[in-house]
């Protein structure tokens, strides 16, 4: 019988279930404690979803209801396999890893965000990716110090 006749094995449900991949990114894996704690929290609550969607009587159902966390298990699994806890920084004399800067913008505007790792980092929340443009540009500076040029440039007011 064609696949086309299958409720089970139609395209559409095919293509509901057999999420890609979540990209993995090719820079180290640094988090902090709390980025750690954070993965695993996220790990903990893809497999209870899947436990859930598996519970399902709906063969269909099923498969859509466990693709997005089956996919993101084995993407938390990856991201926690090669997890590099950083800890915290030791000095505040410079920017690292960890810490918590405050800059002010080229046109006046006063920013402050914490360097973390990728999966931690949430502009909107005060944190940023530790491989970010702005956080590149920021790491090993002073006090004082100017990053960037032109209309990027950020000086650092504080360091925590």
């Amino acid at each position: 019988m064609s696949v086309a006749f299958t409720k089970e094995e139609s395209a559409e449900t095919a293509s509901e279930t057999l999420l890609p991949d979540r990209p993995i990114s090719p820079h180290p894996n640094l988090v902090t404690e709390a980025g750690r704690k954070a993965l695993e929290r996220e790990l903990q609550a893809a497999r209870e979803a899947l436990e859930a969607a598996q519970q399902l009587d709906d063969v269909n159902e099923r498969r859509r209801q466990s693709a997005v966390p089956l996919r993101d298990a084995r993407y938390l699994t990856e991201r926690l396999r090669t997890a590099q806890v950083v800890p915290d920084p030791a000095s505040t004399e410079t920017v690292a890893f960890g810490s918590t800067v405050t800059f002010s913008r080229a046109d006046g505007r006063v920013q402050t965000y914490r360097i973390v790792g990728e999966d931690e980092a949430d502009p909107k929340a005060g944190s940023i990716s530790f491989v970010s443009p702005v956080a590149r540009s920021l790491m090993g500076k002073a006090l004082g110090d100017v990053a960037g040029s032109g209309d990027q440039e950020l000086e650092i007011v504080a360091i925590a």
